[in-house]
């Protein structure tokens, strides 16, 4: 568990492999999920009939090679965890994918426990009484 979702502008399925396997792999080493813990939606937008916007906020200039990465997953990571997890996601993104760090951008949002089922309708890290 986290769930990741990755949108790139005019992205093959090259590219958005190496941004999938770039955030996993920060996420192993970082916050140090499980190797075979992957849930990903990797979604590449053509500009015409969907696009990513974007402007220089914070002084960052960004252009069309821009990522978005939002990842959720449960509570209780350290800020300096965080930090470093999106650090790395930018190192492996500029390594894997030729993306330039400045074009990394990231969000995380945190839930607990019982806000996830992972199949069969049941919230295995939060179990309760059957009906």
């Amino acid at each position: 568990m986290p769930f990741v979702r990755i949108d790139a502008l005019r992205a093959d399925a090259e590219r958005l492999d190496a941004l999938g396997r770039a955030v996993h792999d920060a996420l192993v080493e970082t916050i140090g999920f499980p190797p075979d813990d992957r849930f990903q939606v990797l979604t590449s937008h053509d500009g015409t009939s969907g696009t990513l916007r974007y402007d220089d906020y914070l002084g960052v200039h960004r252009d069309e090679g821009i990522v978005y990465v939002a990842i959720t997953m449960r509570s209780g990571r350290p800020p300096e965890q965080k930090r470093a997890l999106y650090r790395r996601i930018a190192e492996l993104a500029e390594e894997y994918a030729g993306t330039e760090p400045r074009n990394v951008f990231v969000t995380v949002t945190e839930n607990e426990s019982i806000d996830w089922s992972f199949g069969h309708g049941e919230a295995q890290y939060a179990p309760g009484p059957t009906p």
